[in-house]
């Protein structure tokens, strides 16, 4: 299932995602660190959504009290919840 997402706090103006399950597949950020997010997408494509949680959950940018990986986390619970 596909997942929108409009993040807040960070630069990038929106999130999606699709879910198989738990696993987490074809995560794209529209605006922001255009290598950065990429790469990151990369390395999670296949992951389980509790894993990424677990590992990014909280992390910070800078003096942000969020980060595009945080967005991504509280993204993924919302989606677990059926919230979005």
């Amino acid at each position: 299932m596909k997942h929108e997402y409009y993040p807040k706090g960070i630069c990038p103006m929106k999130l999606e995602f699709e879910m198989d399950g738990d696993t987490v597949r074809n995560i794209e950020f529209t605006g922001g660190c255009n290598g950065n997010l990429k790469a990151i997408s990369m390395l999670l494509d296949g992951w389980k959504a509790d894993d990424i949680i677990e590992k990014l959950e909280g992390n910070t940018c800078g003096f942000k009290s969020t980060s595009c990986t945080d967005q991504l986390a509280q993204a993924l619970k919302k989606a677990k919840a059926g919230e979005i």
